[in-house]
């Protein structure tokens, strides 16, 4: 599977608890399309908040999201990384 990065704008003052809660949203249905959030970050000042995930489709990354009730702003694959 593929890794995905998306990127979620306007949650400027996101608090630890809500970037959590906003990632358990997210456990409890990726199965269901094939996908799995690995980490999220966020920059509380800047509104910005990036999770990453392996996903069979950018789609399905979207869809887990939507249903979460935080739609992402941008998903970009990443085929490539190093550790």
């Amino acid at each position: 599977m593929t890794q995905f990065m998306d990127v979620h704008h306007g949650m400027q003052g996101i608090t630890d608890e809500q970037l959590k809660q906003a990632h358990r949203a997210d456990l409890a249905i990726e199965k269901e399309e094939g996908v799995h959030f690995e980490r999220a970050w966020a920059d509380p000042e800047s509104g910005t908040v990036y999770c990453l995930s392996e996903a069979p489709s950018a789609d399905a990354v979207r869809r887990v999201h939507e249903r979460a009730g935080h739609a992402p702003d941008e998903v970009y694959a990443v085929p490539l990384s190093i550790w």
